[in-house]
């Protein structure tokens, strides 16, 4: 079950947040609009806060739009914000897919500058602990803005979602592999015909593997997830279960080919897409955070 490591208040009081308390408000807004207004991080501590689908970051910093084995894509989105330890995991496994034989990678999106809901798309990348990596090896590393805007990733799985398509490489396994084995990684969610490909090609260590979790809409980019990091006061998800994963992966596939497998199961009545969380609603840190000058 998710945990709170802290209370609220004691939480907000060792983090000694350098934010100002939100102003009295006449209407309780959405916190999407809220955060996504947000043009700029707030100083202080890096921290994150809440959970990776309800939460936000104080003191997050901005991945360069380009380095020398990376480009960040979609600029006008700002979404290229994260933890300082998000930020350095993406430069050093950008440096790792170079030596697998790529010039490097295109990374989407991470976070917005205080993170919490976005306007759209995702329902976590809400710490700075979240960032999706593309699955398009890079052509060029000297992309304009408006290219970035434009130019689109690759699926390596192929439209029934069966099978690998070509534009799946060794180089993809060796990048994702060296992702899932840094200690920092919580999770790593792909299609699960990616997965079952990991399953297959690994030949040594296989402890990673319990860390890459099947997911659909993930045949474009892989999506990468940070443990808590210190000084953060994050919720904490269940552990995935014992085991590699590899034969749970199978079956995604197996009901794929033949959906009379799968018994139906009825929606949530309570589920709430975090788009639809009002401001207040949202941890008492993040609410200071959203609105701090």
């Amino acid at each position: 079950m998710i945990r709170r490591i802290l209370t609220t208040a004691a939480a907000l009081a060792a983090l000694a947040l350098p934010v100002s308390a939100p102003p009295a408000m006449a209407k309780d807004p959405l916190a999407k609009d809220v955060f996504g207004a947000a043009a700029g991080p707030t100083g202080g501590k890096p921290a994150a806060i809440g959970f990776y689908s309800k939460g936000c970051i104080s003191g997050a910093v901005q991945l360069p739009e380009t380095g020398p084995s990376w480009q960040a894509m979609r600029l006008s989105r700002n979404r290229n914000w994260g933890h300082p330890q998000m930020i350095d995991f993406l430069i050093g496994l950008s440096q790792a897919a170079q030596k697998s034989g790529w010039r490097g990678l295109y990374i989407g999106d991470i976070g917005q500058p205080r993170g919490g809901p976005a306007s759209s798309g995702h329902a976590s990348h809400q710490m700075g602990l979240d960032a999706d990596i593309w699955m398009l090896p890079p052509s060029s590393l000297k992309l304009s803005a408006a290219q970035r805007e434009d130019v689109s990733s690759v699926s390596v799985v192929n439209k029934a979602g069966t099978q690998l398509t070509e534009y799946w490489n060794p180089g993809t396994f060796s990048i994702i592999r060296a992702a899932a084995s840094d200690p920092r990684v919580e999770r790593l969610f792909v299609d699960p015909v990616v997965k079952v490909a990991m399953c297959e090609q690994e030949t040594g260590n296989r402890a990673y593997l319990r860390k890459i979790r099947p997911i659909n809409a993930h045949n474009f980019h892989f999506h990468v997830r940070l443990s808590c990091p210190a000084g953060s006061v994050c919720q904490k998800q269940d552990p995935p279960p014992a085991g590699d994963g590899c034969a749970e992966a199978m079956e995604w596939i197996k009901n794929r080919i033949d959906p009379s497998r799968v018994k139906p199961v009825p929606p949530d009545p309570n589920y709430r897409h975090p788009r639809t969380y009002r401001l207040s609603e949202m941890p008492e840190q993040c609410q200071a955070i959203a609105v701090a000058r």
